[in-house]
C-alpha cells in the first residue's frame, strides 16, 4: 500500500478515476458511473480503480458508492484549479488577463511608435505564449 495521495498511486486508469471523482466532488460516484464515463469494459474494472483510491486514502466507501476524502495536487493536477464544478487550467486566468489588456491596448492605440510597438509586440508574446500553456495543460489532463 502506498503513502497517502502518492503521485506513484495516481497513474494510468486510476488517475483517470480520480479526475472524474474530482469532477464529481459535491457528490459520489458508483463503480458503473466511472464504467460510463471512461469506457471500461466492466464495472469489476472501476471498482479495482476505485479501491485504490480508497487504499492511498483519497476515497471512502460507502454502500457501494464512492466519495473523495481528500483531494491532493500532484502530477498533472498541480496545473489545474478547481472553479465550482469544473477542473480549468491555471495558465487559463493568466491568458484571460493578458487577452483583456492585448483587447484595451489595441482599442486605446493612437499612433505608431517606438513604445506603443514595444507594447503591441510583447501583449502579442504574453497573449499567444499563455493560451498555448493553457491549451496544452488542456490537452494533458487525464481522459
Amino acid at each position: 500500500m502506498g503513502n497517502k495521495g502518492s503521485p506513484e498511486e495516481l497513474q494510468g486508469n486510476t488517475l483517470r478515476v480520480y479526475w472524474v471523482m474530482l469532477q464529481n466532488s459535491k457528490s459520489s460516484v458508483g463503480p458503473r458511473d466511472v464504467q460510463r464515463k471512461l469506457g471500461f469494459s466492466s464495472p469489476n474494472l472501476a471498482v479495482y480503480h476505485l479501491d485504490k483510491l480508497v487504499e492511498v486514502g483519497l476515497a471512502e466507501k460507502n454502500l457501494g458508492e464512492y466519495h473523495l476524502s481528500d483531494e491532493v495536487n500532484v502530477g498533472v493536477f498541480k496545473q489545474f484549479a478547481k472553479i465550482g464544478g469544473y477542473m480549468l487550467p491555471r495558465q487559463l486566468l493568466y491568458a484571460s488577463m493578458w487577452s483583456t489588456l492585448l483587447v484595451f491596448l489595441i482599442l486605446t492605440f493612437k499612433d505608431l511608435n517606438f513604445y506603443s510597438l514595444f507594447a503591441l509586440v510583447f501583449g502579442s508574446l504574453g497573449f499567444i505564449i499563455f493560451w498555448f500553456e493553457a491549451w496544452k495543460s488542456w490537452n494533458s489532463r487525464p481522459h
